[in-house]
C-alpha cells in the first residue's frame, strides 16, 4: 500500500531538500563570518534569532530553485523510481542548487564593497565589461579559500544527498497509483506556493520581499542577514523599482515646498570658468585626513597627502555622502543630480529621455563637455550614459592607445591616464566642462610595480590604491598649474561610492555612505570647512550656483553655498530601506512608511525613536514621502527636464 501511495518517495523529496535548509544556514554562517566587522551582533542567541527570521526567504529561494526538480519528483508518471530517472533528478537538483548556493558565496566577498546582498542588478553592471574572463579569474585566484569552501560543502551536500534513495518498485495497480500521484501532486504544488509567497496565501498580502527582511531586526543592517543572495537576485529578476506612488498626503505644493526640484539662484554674478570634476573610484571619506579631523578616530592614517594639503585652500565638506551604492549610482548623481535607490536609475527602462544636468546646462552657455575614464569604452555603462547627457567628447582606453599602461584589469594606471588628460585639455578652448572617473582604486587593488616599495598595504587592500591614486592626482596639478586655464578653473573632487572599511566609525550603517566633497578654486576665498549635510546630487547645482547661472533648472539637491532657500539633507538607500537625513533626525523609510526615526547622532541606527514622534520626525518623513513621488513621477512621465 505505501508504494502505491509513494509515500517513500515524499520522504526522500522531504529529505533532499531539507539538506538544502541545513546548507543554507551554513552558507549563512559564513557570510556572517567573512563579514564580521559589517555586521556585528551581541550574542548568539541574537545570530540564531535573525537565522530563524530568515528561514521563511531560505524557503522561497530553495523552492523557486527547486521548481523543476519538485515537479518531476512527483509528477504522476510510473518511472519516477527506476535508475535513469533518479540519475536525471539527481543532476537537475545539483545544476539548480549549486548554482543559486553559489551566489552566497559571492557575497562574502562582494558585500563588503555594496553593503548589500547582490541583486539582479550586479548583471546590468557587468553586462558592459569586455574582461569578465579576467574579472572572474582574478576573483578566484584572489579569493581561492572562497572557491575552496564552495567546493567542500557541495561536496558533502553530493554525499549526503547519495546516502538516502527511493526504493525502486513498478506499481501493480496503477488506478490507485495514479489517483494518489495527481492528489499528492496538486497538494506538493500549493505548498510550494504557499512557501515562495513566504508562507502566506492570503489574497491581501504580497509575497515577501527584500524589504521584509527589516520587518524583525534592530539593527537595519542585519536584515542582510536573514536575507540569503539567491533570494535577492530572484526577487529581483522581473522587478521594476520605478513604480510611481501615490502618498495621499503628498499633492504639488507639499513637493514644491519641502523638495523645491527647481531650483534658480542668484547668489553670484555671472562667469564662466572652467570645471573640472573627479570622480574617484571608491574614495571613502574614511581615507581623507582633513575630512577626519574632528571625529576623534584613535590612531588614524590619513592616505590622502595630497588631498589633505589641498584641502587647506579649499572648500571641505565633512558630512558628505554618497546618494547610490555602485559607479553608475556616482555619475547620474554627480553630473544630472539623480540618485539612484532600489536599482540604477541608468538601468531602469527610463533613461533614454532628454535630461536637464550639469552637461546641458553648461553645453547651454558655451561649454565644451568631455568625460574620461580610463577602462575600455563602454565600461561601466559610462559611455551610453555620457551620450545621453549628450557629452561632446569621451576618452577611454581606446583614446588612450597605450595599454603598456594597462594594469591588466580595469583600465589604464591613474597616473598616466591623469597625465593624458591633462594634455587633452590643455587643447581645449575655454569654457571647458570635463569629468574624470578613476580606475585605479578599484577592487583587486594594484599598483604599478614601480610604487610597490612607495605605497604599502595598510589595514585593508584599498589603502596602497588610495595612495597611488593621491599621488597621481598630484602629479596631475603639478603640471596642471603650469597652464594658463589652471587659475581660471572650478576643481571638485567626489567618490563614487565608499568601500573596504578600516575604522569602526565607517561600519556604522549611515557613515558607510561617507565620501568626500572637497570644491577648489585657485587664488580665490573659497577656504573652510562646512560640517552640514551634503551629498552627491548636490554638485549640480552648487556649480550653477557659483557661476552664476540664471536660469531655473531642474534638481533635487541644493547649492551647498545657499543658505536662503534650501535647507541640508541627505537622501540613499541600502537598496531596500531608504535612508533621509534632515535636522536632527535620521527616518528609514521602506517605501509606504517610516520605520525608524534615529537621533542625527546615531549613526550606527542603534536607538530607534519611533514610539516617541514628534512634528519635527512626521515633517521628516512626509519630505521623504514627498522626494520620492517626485523622483518617480518625473523618472516615469520623462520629466527629467526643466
Amino acid at each position: 500500500m505505501n508504494q502505491h501511495l509513494r509515500l517513500n518517495e515524499y520522504k526522500v523529496l522531504f529529505y533532499r531538500l531539507s539538506l538544502a535548509y541545513i546548507f543554507y544556514f551554513f552558507a549563512r554562517v559564513l557570510f556572517y563570518i567573512y563579514n564580521l566587522q559589517l555586521l556585528k551582533v551581541d550574542s548568539v542567541t541574537e545570530f540564531l534569532t535573525l537565522c530563524y527570521y530568515g528561514l521563511a526567504f531560505d524557503t522561497t529561494a530553495i523552492l523557486y530553485a527547486n521548481l523543476l526538480f519538485i515537479v518531476f519528483s512527483v509528477f504522476p508518471v510510473f518511472k519516477n523510481t527506476n535508475q535513469g530517472y533518479q540519475k536525471f533528478l539527481f543532476y537537475l537538483y545539483f545544476s539548480l542548487n549549486l548554482l543559486a548556493y553559489a551566489t552566497n558565496f559571492i557575497d562574502f566577498i562582494y558585500y563588503k564593497f555594496t553593503f548589500a546582498r547582490t541583486t539582479i542588478v550586479v548583471l546590468n553592471v557587468l553586462e558592459h565589461e569586455t574582461n569578465k574572463a579576467v574579472l572572474f579569474s582574478s576573483f578566484l585566484m584572489q579569493y581561492w579559500h572562497v572557491f575552496l569552501l564552495f567546493l567542500l560543502f557541495s561536496s558533502v551536500w553530493i554525499y549526503l544527498y547519495k546516502k538516502v534513495t527511493v526504493k525502486q518498485f513498478i506499481p501493480s495497480k496503477k488506478i490507485p497509483y495514479i489517483g494518489f500521484s495527481i492528489l499528492g501532486f496538486l497538494f506538493v504544488v500549493l505548498l510550494t506556493i504557499g512557501g515562495i509567497r513566504g508562507g502566506d496565501f492570503k489574497k491581501s498580502t504580497r509575497p515577501i520581499n527584500l524589504v521584509d527582511a527589516s520587518r524583525h531586526v534592530k539593527n537595519i543592517v542585519h536584515s542582510d542577514i536573514v536575507l540569503n543572495t539567491p533570494f535577492a537576485i530572484i526577487r529581483t529578476l522581473f522587478s521594476n523599482s520605478f513604480i510611481k506612488p501615490d502618498f495621499k498626503e503628498v499633492n504639488q505644493q507639499v513637493i514644491n515646498t519641502l523638495v523645491q526640484p527647481v531650483k534658480l539662484y542668484h547668489n553670484n554674478p555671472t562667469t564662466k570658468p572652467n570645471v573640472v570634476v573627479f570622480i574617484m573610484e571608491s574614495y571613502g571619506r574614511e581615507y581623507i585626513g582633513a575630512l577626519n579631523k574632528n571625529v576623534k578616530i584613535p590612531n588614524y592614517k590619513s592616505h590622502a597627502p595630497f588631498l589633505d594639503s589641498l584641502s587647506q585652500h579649499s572648500m571641505i565638506f565633512t558630512n558628505a555622502y554618497a546618494n547610490g551604492r555602485q559607479s553608475i549610482h556616482g555619475m547620474s548623481s554627480v553630473l544630472a543630480g539623480i540618485p539612484s535607490f532600489k536599482d540604477a536609475f541608468t538601468s531602469s527602462p527610463y533613461p533614454k529621455q532628454k535630461i536637464e544636468s550639469l552637461v546641458s546646462t553648461l553645453k547651454s552657455e558655451g561649454y565644451n563637455t568631455s568625460f574620461f575614464h580610463g577602462a575600455a569604452n563602454g565600461s561601466m555603462g559610462f559611455l551610453g550614459f555620457a551620450n545621453i547627457l549628450g557629452i561632446d567628447n569621451y576618452y577611454g582606453r581606446t583614446e588612450f592607445n597605450d595599454d603598456s599602461q594597462f594594469d591588466g584589469f580595469w583600465g589604464i594606471w591613474d597616473e598616466p591616464f591623469l597625465q593624458f588628460m591633462k594634455k587633452t585639455l590643455d587643447k581645449k578652448k575655454s569654457p571647458f566642462f570635463a569629468t574624470v572617473f578613476t580606475v585605479s582604486s578599484h577592487e583587486p587593488y594594484i599598483i604599478p610595480e614601480k610604487y610597490k616599495y612607495k605605497f604599502r598595504e595598510g589595514g585593508v587592500p584599498i589603502h596602497k590604491s588610495a595612495e597611488y591614486t593621491d599621488y597621481s592626482l598630484k602629479q596631475f596639478f603639478n603640471e596642471a598649474k603650469k597652464e594658463a586655464w589652471f587659475n581660471n578653473t572650478i576643481f571638485v573632487f567626489v567618490a563614487d561610492h565608499c568601500n573596504q572599511i578600516y575604522y569602526d566609525e565607517f561600519q556604522k550603517p549611515i557613515n558607510r555612505y561617507a565620501v568626500p566633497i572637497i570644491i577648489y578654486k585657485p587664488n580665490s576665498n573659497l577656504v573652510g570647512i562646512n560640517n552640514d549635510l551634503a551629498q552627491q546630487i548636490d554638485i549640480y547645482p552648487t556649480i550653477l550656483d557659483m557661476i552664476g547661472y540664471i536660469k531655473p533648472f531642474r534638481s533635487w539637491g541644493r547649492s551647498l553655498f545657499d543658505t536662503k532657500i534650501s535647507t541640508p539633507f541627505v537622501i540613499n538607500s541600502t537598496g531596500t530601506i531608504y535612508q533621509f537625513s534632515r535636522g536632527n533626525y535620521i527616518c528609514t523609510f521602506d517605501g509606504t512608511n517610516a520605520i525608524g526615526f534615529f537621533n542625527k547622532d546615531d549613526k550606527a541606527l542603534k536607538t530607534n525613536l519611533i514610539a516617541h514622534r514628534n512634528a519635527e520626525m512626521n515633517t521628516l518623513e512626509l519630505n521623504c514621502k514627498a522626494f520620492i513621488q517626485d523622483y518617480m513621477n518625473r523618472v516615469v512621465d520623462q520629466k527629467l527636464a526643466n
